[in-house]
C-alpha cells in the first residue's frame, strides 16, 4: 500500500509559485468571503491564509454575520470583485441555508474565479475551454500523474455529487472519456458500485461511510473529507490518501496556482 503524499506535492507547487511570484514581481491578493461562523470553514480559511503567506500572496478575509441580508452580501461581493487589489475571489462554502449559493458565486468574473464555481466558468470548464482546473480536479490530476495512476480503461466511482468534489470531477472524467459512475445518498446499495471500483474518489463529508468490506483488493482511494475508514480500507488499497496530508494541502496549492495563472 502506497500513501499518496499530497502534502509533499503541495509544498513543491508552493515553492515553484513562490519563485515565480518573486521573479515576476507579482502583487497578488486572495480575497476570501465568509458568511457565518462555520467551524470547518474557519479551518479551511486558515489553510489558505498560511499558504498565501508562505509564497508572498496578500490575504484578505471579509467576514459577514449569518443574519446579514442578501442585499448586503450581494453588494459586498460586487465591491470586492471590482476592487483592483482582489486578484482572486473565493466565497467559502457552505453558505448559511437561507442563501442560494449560485446567486453569489455567479457574481465572480471568470478572471477572478479561481475556484471555478460560477456558472459561466464551470460551463467553460465542462467544454474543455477553460485555462484552469477546479482545485479538486487539479489535485486528482496531479496525484494520478505523479504516482502513475492510469484512469483510462479503469472503473472509477465517485461518491457524492457536491459542487466542490463530485460535480467537477465527473465533468473532468467525461472530458477524459473515462469510465465512471457517481453515487450518493439516493443510490440503492452503494457498495455494489464501490466493490467494483478500480479507483474510488469520495467527498461527501460524512465520516467513515466507506468501510473495508465495501472495496476490492488493489483499489486506489482518494478521500477528500474523511469519508473513508482508513484503518480497514488501507488494508486492501494499492494507493490511498491519508487525511490529513492527502488531497487537502494539494487542493489549496492548486487554488493558488490558479490565482497565479489567471494573473497572466
Amino acid at each position: 500500500m502506497v500513501l499518496l503524499n499530497g502534502k509533499k506535492l503541495a509544498e513543491e507547487i508552493l515553492d515553484n509559485l513562490k519563485k515565480e511570484i518573486k521573479k515576476r514581481r507579482l502583487k497578488l491578493q486572495l480575497a476570501v468571503i465568509l458568511v457565518g461562523r462555520d467551524p470547518a470553514s474557519k479551518i479551511f480559511i486558515k489553510q489558505k491564509k498560511n499558504a498565501c503567506e508562505k509564497i508572498g500572496i496578500s490575504f484578505k478575509l471579509y467576514q459577514y454575520a449569518e443574519n446579514a441580508s442578501r442585499h448586503i452580501i450581494r453588494g459586498a461581493i460586487k465591491k470586492i470583485v471590482n476592487d483592483p487589489k482582489s486578484s482572486g475571489v473565493v466565497i467559502q462554502l457552505p453558505l448559511p441555508g437561507k442563501f442560494k449559493s449560485e446567486e453569489f458565486l455567479n457574481l465572480i468574473p471568470e478572471g477572478k474565479d479561481i475556484d471555478v464555481l460560477s456558472k459561466a466558468s464551470f460551463e467553460k470548464f465542462c467544454s474543455g475551454k477553460l485555462k484552469i482546473l477546479p482545485p479538486t480536479v487539479g489535485a486528482v490530476s496531479i496525484l494520478s500523474g505523479k504516482y502513475g495512476i492510469k484512469i483510462k480503461n479503469k472503473n472509477i466511482v465517485i461518491v457524492g455529487r457536491g459542487r466542490l468534489v463530485g460535480k467537477p470531477l465527473a465533468a473532468w472524467l467525461k472530458l477524459q472519456k473515462a469510465k465512471f459512475s457517481v453515487v450518493d445518498e439516493n443510490t440503492e446499495n452503494i457498495s455494489s458500485y464501490t466493490k467494483k471500483a478500480d479507483i474510488l474518489i469520495s467527498g461527501t463529508g460524512q465520516n467513515k461511510i466507506i468501510k473495508g468490506n465495501m472495496v476490492k483488493d488493489g483499489v486506489v482511494v482518494i478521500d477528500f473529507d474523511r469519508d473513508i475508514d482508513f484503518k480497514s480500507v488501507s488494508k486492501k488499497a494499492s494507493f490511498i490518501t491519508p487525511v490529513p496530508g492527502g488531497v487537502g494541502p494539494l487542493t489549496v496549492a492548486c487554488l493558488l496556482e490558479n490565482l497565479v495563472k489567471l494573473s497572466k
